[in-house]
């Protein structure tokens, strides 16, 4: 039995929504689904606005479009996140400071953050590895304190929560990621949330290659005009049927991957009880949407030797991100702000298993006894 680390969630209806938005001949940015899936987001976060767009890359490059980051501004990150993190500030100029993670969720360690602040500082990033949330409220009171924005970076982070609010809501800003790999797709594709009202209109002129072409489809103005500098971050309406079809059962989807998730946890607690591998860790009023399951394994050579293992039996199990910080790119425009205590060490320990909508109750079964065979011989 050969099982994928990853197969694209799939209902059935994406086909037809497709096909209604060929036969709507409308296929372009802002159609009928791409209002829909806005409009769900909107509903299902509280967020004031939010605005699908061509990948979460995108939606943060926008963040730093909105806030005005240049040359010589600093944005505080954790150096255990996607390229996509730095990438959008980095592109505007701007210093990435890398702050340690936790040993527990491997988010930004929230107790770090305030010795990395400069003058030079204008926002901080957190990333809510795993579906899991940051301790939002000391970030968000510790940018109150330093008149500092928040981007939360929610790229995994869908269906999600933080005390009782929706991850990518809570800051000023939030991007969501739809990629392939994530638990709703649209192929690429990712959305903006804006959680202040100041940003709305200025969101949807940059997104709309800096002009006001929404508020002239809406019949706010008889002409569009170029009126800031912009780009085109709007997703094709059929990526957004696609997406919507997914959006419509999302509360199915998100409880068959719980069920997978809690079927790895209770089956390899036992190794973690031994001390052979450590388990994900969800702390109190964190409410995660089983976007992975990872295990900790005691080194980087233990983790290499079971993703061989797990691959000789057709389980392809993966690792994750390479810091950024000791990437060529991380070391040229960022740097880290501290110890590295767990960045490192944490990132060499994590093997990802396969999870997605689809995985049968038989493969998880089976991928858990691989895991403990291995430990076992």
């Amino acid at each position: 039995m050969k099982i994928n680390f990853n197969v694209p969630p799939h209902t059935g209806k994406e086909l037809e929504y497709i096909r209604q938005c060929i036969e709507a001949e409308k296929i372009c940015g802002d159609g009928a689904f791409t209002k829909k899936c806005n409009a769900w987001i909107e509903e299902r976060t509280g967020t004031k606005k939010a605005l699908l767009t061509t990948s979460c890359t995108h939606a943060t490059e926008m963040t730093a479009l909105l806030l005005g980051i240049k040359e010589g501004d600093e944005v505080i990150m954790p150096s255990y996140t996607f390229v996509s993190t730095a990438d959008a500030f980095v592109l505007r100029g701007a210093t990435a400071v890398f702050v340690d993670i936790r040993p527990d969720t491997l988010n930004i360690d929230e107790k770090l953050i305030e010795s990395a602040i400069t003058e030079r500082t204008r926002a901080i990033v957190p990333v809510h590895y795993a579906g899991v949330a940051c301790e939002m409220d000391t970030i968000m009171d510790i940018a109150k304190r330093h008149s500092l924005y928040v981007v939360e970076d929610a790229a995994q982070g869908v269906m999600a929560s933080y005390k009782g609010k929706a991850l990518g809501a809570i800051g000023d800003m939030g991007c969501f990621s739809f990629h392939e790999t994530k638990n709703y797709s649209m192929g690429e594709g990712g959305a903006l949330l804006l959680n202040r009202d100041g940003y709305i209109d200025m969101a949807e002129i940059i997104r709309e290659k800096g002009t006001d072409r929404s508020r002239f489809f809406r019949g706010q103005v008889d002409k569009y005009t170029w009126q800031e500098a912009g780009s085109s971050y709007l997703p094709s309406d059929m990526n957004a049927a696609y997406l919507y079809a997914q959006l419509e059962i999302a509360d199915e989807i998100n409880d068959a991957r719980l069920k997978i998730w809690n079927c790895y946890y209770e089956g390899l607690r036992s190794l973690a009880e031994t001390g052979k591998i450590e388990l994900p860790t969800v702390p109190e009023g964190c409410v995660h949407n089983a976007h992975m399951f990872y295990i900790k394994t005691k080194d980087q050579e233990e983790r290499a030797a079971l993703k061989a293992f797990l691959g000789e039996k057709g389980i392809l199990a993966v690792s994750h991100y390479v810091p950024l910080h000791s990437a060529p790119a991380g070391k040229k425009y960022g740097r880290f702000a501290g110890e590295d205590r767990y960045t490192t060490k944490e990132s060499e320990r994590i093997l990802r298993l396969p999870l997605y909508y689809g995985l049968t109750e038989e493969q998880n079964e089976l991928i858990i006894d691989l895991v403990k065979e291995f430990y076992a011989g």
